[in-house]
């Protein structure tokens, strides 16, 4: 976190709630984006984000700088994300071999000439996303939150191991078997990461849509608000790395999602119910 963030910790644990609000907003993306990448569902991510902001501004006091800021709050997320009851995507969740006998390998569709480039090119978004984010289910949640953290948010394993209370030696070792299960997978099935692979997203998605059909105000991820976390660096420049930087390029060049516009209006009125007071 930047040292305008650190000011308005201060400032918020001073109570001024303008700058409360204002920490709210700086820190929602990343909470709910995390959020997200754990839960997977869009409704779920939101409401256990809603969850988090609510323990970090009432806890706020506790924090003691002792640690960066972003360490704590992550630490805030990371234990109620650990603890918090399993949601429908969750408990639906497939074992890697199950997941991969999900997988429709042997429907290579074709796209119908009617329809549109754009929805192709959103749907095969989708599929890419969505299966991505499916696969992360099938790790367990603390192999998961590590996979995530370094990956996909770029904190250090010493910061990873502050955010779950472990040993540094514990959390690479759990960071080691998450990254090993992602890659067994993707090495094997992705044709994103090896071409002759047998699943590709425009096979995938042009058999989805002949057989089951699909609109676009039924994607959860393709049509999310985000901002592309690299800039708009296309995924042909895959093919000029090696596996393991493919496989974590996949990730990281998933958009950051941007949390729904609710939570500062949430706790603004939290705020003001003077039900609550920072800790």
């Amino acid at each position: 976190m930047t040292e305008q963030i650190e000011m308005l910790v201060r400032k918020a644990k001073d109570g001024d709630k303008n700058a409360l609000e204002m920490l709210v907003e700086a820190i929602q993306n990343p909470i709910y984006g995390l959020a997200l990448r754990m839960l997977y569902d869009p409704g779920d991510a939101e409401d256990a984000t809603q969850e988090i902001l609510v323990k970090i501004i009432t806890h706020l006091g506790t924090f003691q700088e002792q640690s960066t800021f972003s360490t704590w709050m992550y630490r805030v997320a990371a234990n109620h994300l650990l603890t918090t009851r399993k949601r429908r995507a969750e408990r639906e969740a497939l074992s890697f071999d199950a997941y991969e006998q999900s997988l429709d390998l042997e429907a290579a569709g074709q796209w119908q000439e009617s329809q549109s480039d754009t929805l192709q090119k959103l749907f095969v978004e989708e599929i890419r996303i969505s299966c991505l984010q499916g696969l992360l289910l099938c790790l367990d949640r603390e192999h998961r939150l590590a996979f995530l953290l370094v990956d996909v948010f770029e904190v250090n394993s010493e910061q990873g191991a502050a955010i779950l209370d472990i040993t540094a030696s514990a959390f690479r070792k759990r960071l080691s078997r998450a990254r090993s299960r992602i890659q067994e997978f993707l090495t094997k099935n992705c044709g994103l990461i090896h071409p002759e692979n047998p699943c590709s997203c425009e096979y995938h998605a042009a058999s989805q849509l002949k057989t089951q059909g699909f609109h676009d105000d039924q994607m959860l991820f393709a049509n999310h608000p985000c901002r592309l976390r690299h800039g708009d660096r296309a995924i042909y420049r895959l093919k000029e790395m090696d596996e393991l930087n493919r496989i974590g390029w996949l990730y990281q060049h998933n958009p950051d999602f941007h949390a729904p516009g609710v939570f500062i209006e949430h706790i603004r009125r939290l705020v003001n119910s003077g039900k609550y007071e920072l800790l």
